[in-house]
């Protein structure tokens, strides 16, 4: 066989392949909403609203009913989607963060297999898309009135209308003009029903003269659980604001009630005639309100349920515009001839609170914003009706699309596959996982609600919070509610160790290391103050030497106060610690703004051991906190010089496990000096007895330093500074 003809074999054996991969390649349509419940979807049992076309979709295929993401807030969902991976991987933790684009993500991955891609509506990661062959995308939250949507050569093009009903054209008009030899991934993704929730003129009287019932926990008290949930800022009694959420015009009539200080943006935005319909509908209900409350009729539960009835009135109107894009993408599908080969799915970015626990918004890991929906149609894989108990989550989605598509799954990406499940019926193999885990990193943002993670199964939920250090425990079956937490109960102790092992396996399965995700303590006023004031005297500049750590670092300005002085006082030094931190919060600091412009000689860097007094952490995962604190150091002070201190010794005794902790991490971190930039200093024995104890006059409670403790320091500490030319 001559060459040329081998050449020409191998050709068409690569053509057919092709040929094959593509006949088998399913079209997937991924809708996508933002904040929608599914106790606000029919097919999911909703008692207060119906939703006929989503419902299409569950009664040709499948409602997964424990569908779970993986961090509730929308940018770092949109991320673990993209990515197939938790936030603490892909790096999206908060909203506010930079989407990294250039890592791997599912879209470009079916680009390599030969799908069209597009993304049209809601994106809120930042930076632009990437791989996508179209994309269109509202600026940040997006205005559900004339938006402005982002084009891909990075102008804004205004819309006049209503932005549900302008991505469902947006995303119909790129189907009909795509490359119809191409299998395609649309992400048609909705603004709705984010606050503040803004419905279409066609729904303003949705629910006229209806009361939309209300749910059992609307006026939770928080008792029974941590304390940390009675700190909410995001109670529809206390937290709605008079015209952002209320609608109202004009100066707060109620300041008792509402909050002042944001409009309602969506009305600035309308024209004079979309203007006119919105008074024609809210503002005789707005009078009648007022004059009752001036007539003095209402109390003040009264008014919270008021405030319930206007916001899941607005809410629901949103959905039902949500709803209508969704049946006209199906039927466009059905006139097409496109639905035989096309998997739909619809989902959202998380669940929401509809007055549940006394809510609005999301984030805390109860059930009604730690699920989210699921409903997907597979035409001739599915059977029609199906329910799945499974246990998925949204790091689920991409490694799920990229197996419809042939493509292969990378390793990196910590989410399964669900094609065996739904080829299956929903039903899941024994390996499928009996768990999921759940982070929440938004610390001191709006809303109030602190970082916390955890773990859920089919029946208990376990939530650890950091700052009280505390677990709460749930018995789903017994409180499906989530009213009571059992952790304190003797008759669940061996649940909680149970749920406290496998939350434990599942972040070390997961790679989750606390000791280096950035988290801010900006929720305590003082931790607030104390970084205002650092980074304020950090943009001064003028600085030759900076001690970077905890409360043994920040003690320079109590007991050690002279011995700075004497020692600092004249070599333009700045104090850098902060009392509590652990290695997690000096990351945070040092990315956000306690380096300011100082541009130190040398900085002297202590920190870990309230990683130890904390949590007993692991050893090699606070050295990785130190490790990252300094590569940021290196990156943003490139000729400073580092002394990177042994952990101080603590406890009563050399057996003390607390020391043979730190012990444990200076053994690691001790490997990271290089004897140029970073110069490993451990001075320890200048504060033990030569029988290993500390005297109380060194270290009064054997952990903080005491004058004559931070005198020994500063002499231990004073050749190196000297060798390193302070």
């Amino acid at each position: 066989m001559s060459t040329c003809t081998r050449l020409l074999l191998l050709l068409a054996s690569v053509a057919l392949a092709s040929a094959n991969l593509q006949a088998k390649q399913p079209n997937i349509l991924f809708i996508f909403s933002d904040d929608h419940a599914p106790q606000a979807i029919s097919a999911y049992g909703s008692k207060i609203n119906k939703t006929p076309n989503l419902d299409r979709i569950a009664k040709d295929g499948a409602v997964f009913v424990n569908s779970f993401c993986a961090n509730s807030i929308c940018g770092p969902s949109r991320a673990c989607i993209l990515t197939g991976k938790h936030s603490h991987k892909n790096g999206f933790l908060r909203n506010g963060n930079r989407f990294d684009g250039t890592q791997t993500t599912f879209p470009k991955l079916m680009q390599n297999v030969g799908y069209e891609t597009a993304v049209i509506g809601k994106w809120h990661l930042s930076s632009d898309p990437t791989g996508f062959d179209h994309w269109e995308v509202l600026p940040g939250q997006g205005s559900y009135y004339n938006p402005d949507l982002i084009q891909m050569d990075g102008s804004r093009k205004r819309y006049e209308g209503y932005c549900t009903d302008i991505i469902t054209d947006n995303s119909l008009s790129w189907l009909k003009a795509r490359d119809p030899n191409k299998p395609f991934l649309l992400m048609c993704q909705h603004k709705a029903p984010h606050r503040n929730w803004s419905p279409p003129p066609r729904h303003y009287d949705l629910f006229q003269g209806v009361e939309v019932p209300e749910p059992e926990t609307l006026f939770d008290d928080y008792s029974g659980r941590s304390d940390l949930l009675k700190e909410n800022e995001m109670s529809i009694r206390d937290h709605f604001y008079w015209g952002h959420d209320m609608k109202f015009h004009g100066e707060n009539l109620f300041p008792k009630h509402f909050r002042s200080g944001i409009r309602n943006g969506e009305y600035a935005r309308m024209t004079d005639s979309q203007k006119q319909l919105w008074d024609d509908y809210y503002a005789p209900q707005n009078q009648a309100f007022i004059r009752k409350m001036n007539a003095g009729e209402l109390s003040d539960d009264d008014v919270t349920r008021w405030k319930y009835q206007r916001y899941i009135k607005t809410y629901l109107g949103c959905i039902q515009a949500v709803d209508d894009g969704v049946g006209r993408m199906l039927d466009y599908l059905d006139e097409s001839g496109l639905a035989e080969n096309t998997v739909v799915i619809y989902s959202s970015d998380q669940g929401f609170y509809l007055g549940e626990h006394g809510w609005y918004d999301k984030r805390w890991m109860f059930e009604e914003s730690l699920k989210m929906p699921f409903l997907i149609r597979w035409p001739d894989v599915i059977d029609p009706k199906t329910e799945s108990a499974a246990l998925i989550q949204n790091i689920d989605y991409g490694p799920t699309f990229l197996d419809l598509a042939g493509a292969d799954v990378p390793a990196e990406m910590q989410g399964r596959s669900m094609v065996p499940m739904l080829r299956n019926q929903g039903k899941p193999s024994a390996t499928w996982r009996d768990a999921i885990y759940y982070a929440y990193y938004e610390n001191a943002a709006v809303h109030a609600v602190p970082v916390h993670d955890g773990v859920r199964t089919e029946r208990y939920k376990l939530m650890f919070f950091p700052r009280s250090r505390e677990w709460n425990l749930f018995d789903l079956e017994e409180d499906p509610m989530e009213m009571q937490s059992v952790h304190d109960q003797p008759s669940y102790a061996p649940i909680l160790a149970g749920m406290q092992k496998r939350y434990r396996d599942l972040r070390q399965f997961y790679g989750v290391n606390s000791a280096v995700i950035p988290e801010t303590r900006g929720d305590l006023e003082r931790w607030r103050t104390r970084d205002a004031t650092i980074s304020k005297n950090a943009k001064k500049g003028n600085v030759d030497l900076a001690f970077i750590g905890d409360s043994i670092t920040q003690g320079w300005e109590g007991r050690g106060k002279q011995v700075w002085e004497k020692h600092y006082g004249s070599r333009n030094a700045i104090n850098l610690g902060i009392g509590g931190d652990r290695t997690e919060h000096v990351i945070w600091r040092l990315t956000h703004g306690n380096l300011g412009k100082i541009k130190p000689k040398v900085a002297v860097v202590m920190i870990g051991t309230n990683n130890t007094g904390h949590f007993d952490q692991d050893p090699q995962e606070v050295a990785a906190g130190v490790q990252r604190i300094l590569e940021i150091l290196a990156e943003r002070l490139p000729e400073t010089k580092i002394v990177l201190h042994g952990i101080f010794p603590r406890g009563p005794n050399s057996l003390d496990l607390k020391r043979l902790n730190n012990v444990a991490i200076n053994q690691h971190i001790r490997r990271f000096a290089d004897g140029d930039r970073v110069h490993y200093l451990e001075v320890g024995d200048q504060f033990l007895a030569p029988d290993g104890t500390i005297s109380k006059a060194i270290m009064p409670d054997l952990l903080h330093l005491s004058t004559e403790g931070y005198e020994r320091w500063a002499k231990a500490l004073e050749p190196k500074l000297q060798e390193l030319g302070l």
